[in-house]
Protein backbone atom coordinates (compact mmCIF):
# COMPACT_ATOMS: atom_id res chain seq x y z
CA UNK A 1 0.00 0.00 0.00
CA UNK A 2 2.69 2.26 0.60
CA UNK A 3 4.25 2.05 -2.31
CA UNK A 4 0.96 2.72 -4.31
CA UNK A 5 0.96 5.73 -2.35
CA UNK A 6 4.12 6.89 -3.65
CA UNK A 7 3.75 5.36 -7.14
CA UNK A 8 4.18 7.77 -10.27
CA UNK A 9 1.18 7.70 -11.89
CA UNK A 10 1.86 10.73 -14.40
CA UNK A 11 4.41 10.66 -17.60
CA UNK A 12 5.92 14.00 -16.40
CA UNK A 13 9.26 14.75 -14.37
CA UNK A 14 9.32 16.17 -11.04
CA UNK A 15 12.99 17.35 -10.59
CA UNK A 16 14.70 17.03 -7.01
CA UNK A 17 15.60 19.30 -5.61
CA UNK A 18 19.11 20.41 -6.70
CA UNK A 19 22.17 22.25 -5.56
CA UNK A 20 23.26 23.42 -8.96
CA UNK A 21 21.34 26.24 -10.11
CA UNK A 22 22.68 28.08 -6.70
CA UNK A 23 26.30 27.04 -7.78
CA UNK A 24 25.60 28.17 -10.80
CA UNK A 25 24.74 31.74 -10.41
CA UNK A 26 27.72 32.05 -7.75
CA UNK A 27 29.95 30.96 -10.16
CA UNK A 28 28.64 33.04 -12.80
CA UNK A 29 29.15 36.44 -10.34
CA UNK A 30 32.25 35.41 -9.77
CA UNK A 31 33.30 34.72 -13.50
CA UNK A 32 31.78 38.03 -14.07
CA UNK A 33 34.05 39.59 -11.09
CA UNK A 34 37.21 37.78 -12.63
CA UNK A 35 36.55 39.16 -16.21
CA UNK A 36 36.18 42.90 -14.53
CA UNK A 37 39.51 42.40 -12.76
CA UNK A 38 41.34 41.62 -16.06
CA UNK A 39 39.73 44.63 -18.04
CA UNK A 40 39.57 47.14 -14.70
CA UNK A 41 42.85 45.84 -12.71
CA UNK A 42 42.76 49.41 -10.86
CA UNK A 43 38.66 48.82 -9.78
CA UNK A 44 40.54 47.41 -5.89
CA UNK A 45 42.84 50.65 -6.32
CA UNK A 46 46.14 51.93 -7.92
CA UNK A 47 48.23 50.04 -4.88
CA UNK A 48 46.95 46.61 -5.75
CA UNK A 49 46.27 47.14 -9.87
CA UNK A 50 49.86 45.98 -10.66
CA UNK A 51 49.69 42.39 -8.51
CA UNK A 52 46.56 42.26 -10.32
CA UNK A 53 47.83 43.24 -14.35
CA UNK A 54 50.33 40.31 -13.04
CA UNK A 55 48.34 37.64 -13.35
CA UNK A 56 47.00 38.08 -16.92
CA UNK A 57 44.78 35.79 -18.48
CA UNK A 58 44.72 33.62 -15.02
CA UNK A 59 41.80 35.61 -13.85
CA UNK A 60 39.81 34.55 -16.62
CA UNK A 61 40.82 30.93 -16.15
CA UNK A 62 40.47 31.34 -12.58
CA UNK A 63 36.26 31.89 -13.19
CA UNK A 64 36.01 29.69 -15.84
CA UNK A 65 36.75 26.98 -13.33
CA UNK A 66 34.00 27.27 -11.44
CA UNK A 67 31.43 27.82 -14.10
CA UNK A 68 32.48 24.71 -15.98
CA UNK A 69 32.95 21.96 -13.19
CA UNK A 70 28.93 23.53 -12.32
CA UNK A 71 28.08 22.97 -15.73
CA UNK A 72 29.71 19.40 -15.85
CA UNK A 73 28.28 18.15 -12.51
CA UNK A 74 24.40 19.41 -13.21
CA UNK A 75 25.19 17.79 -17.03
CA UNK A 76 25.91 14.16 -15.45
CA UNK A 77 22.86 14.50 -12.94
CA UNK A 78 20.38 15.06 -16.05
CA UNK A 79 22.18 12.29 -17.97
CA UNK A 80 21.53 10.17 -14.71
CA UNK A 81 17.98 11.22 -14.95
CA UNK A 82 17.30 10.27 -18.82
CA UNK A 83 19.85 7.39 -18.91
CA UNK A 84 19.65 5.18 -15.81
CA UNK A 85 16.53 6.77 -13.36
CA UNK A 86 14.09 6.75 -16.97
CA UNK A 87 12.52 10.30 -15.63
CA UNK A 88 13.17 11.60 -19.72
CA UNK A 89 9.54 9.84 -20.81
CA UNK A 90 8.70 11.11 -24.45
CA UNK A 91 6.18 13.63 -22.84
CA UNK A 92 9.38 15.16 -21.09
CA UNK A 93 11.56 14.91 -24.32
CA UNK A 94 9.09 17.33 -25.77
CA UNK A 95 9.30 20.05 -23.00
CA UNK A 96 13.40 19.13 -24.18
CA UNK A 97 13.40 19.68 -27.58
CA UNK A 98 11.18 23.45 -27.32
CA UNK A 99 13.32 24.35 -24.73
CA UNK A 100 16.49 23.32 -27.35
CA UNK A 101 14.47 25.48 -30.15
CA UNK A 102 14.18 28.22 -27.83
CA UNK A 103 17.89 28.41 -26.84
CA UNK A 104 18.46 28.49 -30.43
CA UNK A 105 16.49 31.21 -31.38
CA UNK A 106 17.56 33.14 -28.93
CA UNK A 107 20.76 32.35 -30.37
CA UNK A 108 20.08 33.62 -33.98
CA UNK A 109 18.52 36.66 -32.42
CA UNK A 110 22.40 37.35 -30.80
CA UNK A 111 23.79 36.94 -34.01
CA UNK A 112 21.01 39.12 -35.96
CA UNK A 113 22.39 41.71 -33.21
CA UNK A 114 25.89 41.39 -34.87
CA UNK A 115 24.10 41.44 -38.65
CA UNK A 116 22.12 44.64 -37.96
CA UNK A 117 25.23 46.42 -36.58
CA UNK A 118 27.52 45.21 -39.70
CA UNK A 119 24.40 46.36 -42.20
CA UNK A 120 24.44 49.45 -40.64
CA UNK A 121 27.43 50.66 -40.77
CA UNK A 122 28.05 49.29 -44.55
CA UNK A 123 25.16 50.46 -45.73
CA UNK A 124 25.30 54.18 -44.47
CA UNK A 125 28.97 54.42 -44.36
CA UNK A 126 29.81 57.47 -41.86
CA UNK A 127 32.13 60.14 -42.27
CA UNK A 128 34.50 59.60 -39.50
CA UNK A 129 35.33 55.76 -42.02
CA UNK A 130 35.58 58.11 -45.06
CA UNK A 131 32.30 57.63 -46.32
CA UNK A 132 33.15 54.00 -47.80
CA UNK A 133 33.08 50.58 -47.53
CA UNK A 134 35.05 49.00 -46.65
CA UNK A 135 37.30 51.62 -44.94
CA UNK A 136 40.49 52.43 -46.92
CA UNK A 137 42.91 51.37 -44.30
CA UNK A 138 41.58 47.78 -44.24
CA UNK A 139 42.85 45.34 -46.16
CA UNK A 140 39.92 42.48 -46.53
CA UNK A 141 40.48 38.67 -46.22
CA UNK A 142 39.54 36.73 -49.59
CA UNK A 143 36.11 35.38 -49.17
CA UNK A 144 37.86 32.63 -51.71
CA UNK A 145 40.67 31.58 -50.03
CA UNK A 146 40.85 29.93 -46.20
CA UNK A 147 36.88 31.79 -45.72
CA UNK A 148 35.58 28.97 -48.75
CA UNK A 149 37.87 26.46 -47.62
CA UNK A 150 36.12 26.60 -43.42
CA UNK A 151 32.59 26.75 -45.75
CA UNK A 152 33.04 23.75 -47.29
CA UNK A 153 34.77 22.34 -43.92
CA UNK A 154 31.05 23.31 -41.98
CA UNK A 155 29.56 21.76 -44.68
CA UNK A 156 30.90 18.65 -44.80
CA UNK A 157 30.73 18.67 -40.94
CA UNK A 158 26.77 18.50 -40.95
CA UNK A 159 26.75 16.27 -43.47
CA UNK A 160 28.86 13.64 -41.21
CA UNK A 161 26.73 14.78 -38.16
CA UNK A 162 23.27 13.60 -40.25
CA UNK A 163 25.22 10.31 -41.31
CA UNK A 164 25.32 9.41 -37.42
CA UNK A 165 22.47 10.25 -36.80
CA UNK A 166 20.84 8.00 -39.43
CA UNK A 167 23.40 5.48 -38.40
CA UNK A 168 22.07 5.78 -34.93
CA UNK A 169 18.48 5.66 -35.54
CA UNK A 170 19.51 1.95 -37.49
CA UNK A 171 21.75 1.05 -34.33
CA UNK A 172 24.91 0.86 -35.97
CA UNK A 173 27.03 1.98 -33.21
CA UNK A 174 30.33 1.50 -35.12
CA UNK A 175 29.49 3.98 -37.73
CA UNK A 176 27.88 6.21 -35.32
CA UNK A 177 31.59 6.51 -33.77
CA UNK A 178 32.91 7.09 -36.99
CA UNK A 179 30.70 9.76 -38.45
CA UNK A 180 30.54 11.77 -35.20
CA UNK A 181 34.46 11.15 -34.73
CA UNK A 182 35.10 12.91 -38.41
CA UNK A 183 32.70 15.52 -37.81
CA UNK A 184 34.51 16.40 -34.15
CA UNK A 185 37.64 16.97 -36.32
CA UNK A 186 36.08 18.69 -38.94
CA UNK A 187 35.25 21.09 -36.16
CA UNK A 188 38.88 21.09 -34.98
CA UNK A 189 40.34 21.28 -38.06
CA UNK A 190 37.90 24.91 -38.92
CA UNK A 191 38.60 26.36 -35.45
CA UNK A 192 42.55 25.57 -36.45
CA UNK A 193 42.21 27.68 -39.83
CA UNK A 194 40.60 30.28 -38.19
CA UNK A 195 42.89 30.83 -35.84
CA UNK A 196 45.12 30.96 -38.15
CA UNK A 197 43.30 33.47 -40.34
CA UNK A 198 43.30 35.65 -37.23
CA UNK A 199 46.87 35.91 -36.61
CA UNK A 200 47.41 36.58 -40.32
CA UNK A 201 44.74 39.51 -40.28
CA UNK A 202 46.08 43.25 -41.74
CA UNK A 203 43.59 45.30 -39.17
CA UNK A 204 42.72 44.83 -34.99
CA UNK A 205 39.95 44.65 -33.51
CA UNK A 206 39.63 47.91 -32.23
CA UNK A 207 40.92 49.40 -35.94
CA UNK A 208 37.50 50.83 -36.60
CA UNK A 209 33.74 49.60 -37.04
CA UNK A 210 34.68 47.24 -40.04
CA UNK A 211 36.99 45.54 -37.69
CA UNK A 212 34.68 45.31 -34.63
CA UNK A 213 31.86 43.81 -36.13
CA UNK A 214 33.48 41.60 -38.35
CA UNK A 215 35.81 39.97 -34.90
CA UNK A 216 32.58 40.11 -33.25
CA UNK A 217 30.52 37.76 -35.70
CA UNK A 218 33.39 35.68 -37.02
CA UNK A 219 34.60 35.28 -33.50
CA UNK A 220 31.41 34.72 -31.70
CA UNK A 221 30.73 32.20 -34.61
CA UNK A 222 34.26 30.64 -33.83
CA UNK A 223 33.65 30.46 -30.10
CA UNK A 224 29.67 28.36 -30.94
CA UNK A 225 31.76 25.82 -33.29
CA UNK A 226 34.16 25.27 -29.95
CA UNK A 227 31.43 24.46 -27.75
CA UNK A 228 29.21 22.78 -30.39
CA UNK A 229 32.92 20.31 -31.03
CA UNK A 230 32.93 19.93 -27.20
CA UNK A 231 29.07 18.68 -27.62
CA UNK A 232 29.53 16.35 -30.11
CA UNK A 233 32.67 15.03 -28.82
CA UNK A 234 30.76 14.38 -25.52
CA UNK A 235 27.99 12.46 -27.77
CA UNK A 236 30.81 10.68 -29.27
CA UNK A 237 32.19 9.25 -25.68
CA UNK A 238 27.94 8.32 -24.74
CA UNK A 239 28.13 6.61 -28.02
CA UNK A 240 31.12 4.63 -26.88
CA UNK A 241 29.63 3.72 -23.30
CA UNK A 242 26.28 2.06 -25.14
CA UNK A 243 23.88 5.49 -24.23
CA UNK A 244 22.30 6.64 -27.27
CA UNK A 245 19.60 3.82 -28.47
CA UNK A 246 17.69 4.18 -31.62
CA UNK A 247 14.67 5.42 -29.60
CA UNK A 248 15.70 7.49 -27.28
CA UNK A 249 19.01 9.98 -27.91
CA UNK A 250 17.51 13.47 -27.28
CA UNK A 251 20.92 14.33 -26.21
CA UNK A 252 22.78 13.74 -29.61
CA UNK A 253 20.05 15.66 -31.39
CA UNK A 254 20.11 18.71 -29.51
CA UNK A 255 23.74 18.35 -30.45
CA UNK A 256 23.27 17.88 -34.15
CA UNK A 257 20.24 21.13 -34.21
CA UNK A 258 23.10 23.12 -32.29
CA UNK A 259 25.72 22.05 -34.77
CA UNK A 260 23.35 22.57 -38.07
CA UNK A 261 22.39 26.25 -36.15
CA UNK A 262 26.51 27.05 -36.52
CA UNK A 263 26.68 25.99 -39.80
CA UNK A 264 23.51 28.14 -41.03
CA UNK A 265 24.94 31.32 -39.04
CA UNK A 266 28.88 30.42 -41.25
CA UNK A 267 26.78 30.43 -44.76
CA UNK A 268 25.51 34.05 -43.98
CA UNK A 269 28.67 35.22 -42.34
CA UNK A 270 30.29 34.16 -45.47
CA UNK A 271 28.07 35.86 -48.27
CA UNK A 272 27.17 38.85 -46.13
CA UNK A 273 30.82 39.29 -44.22
CA UNK A 274 33.54 38.07 -46.10
CA UNK A 275 32.09 38.24 -49.64
CA UNK A 276 29.47 41.28 -49.72
CA UNK A 277 30.90 43.25 -46.90
CA UNK A 278 34.33 43.12 -48.62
Amino acid sequence: MAHDAHAKNHPYHLVDPSPWPFFGSMAALWLAVMALLYMHPEMLGAGIAPAVQKLGAWKIIAGLLPVLTVMALWWRDVVREGEHQGHHTPVVQIGLRYGMALFIASEVMFFVAFFWAFFDASLYPREAIGGVWPPKDIKTFDAFDLPLLNTLILLLSGCTVTWAHHELIEGNRKQVLQALGITVLLGLFFTSLQAYEYSHAAFGFSQNIYSSTFYMATGFHGFHVIVGTIFLAVCWYRVWIGHFKPHHHFGFEAAAWYWHFVDVVWLFLFVCIYWWGA
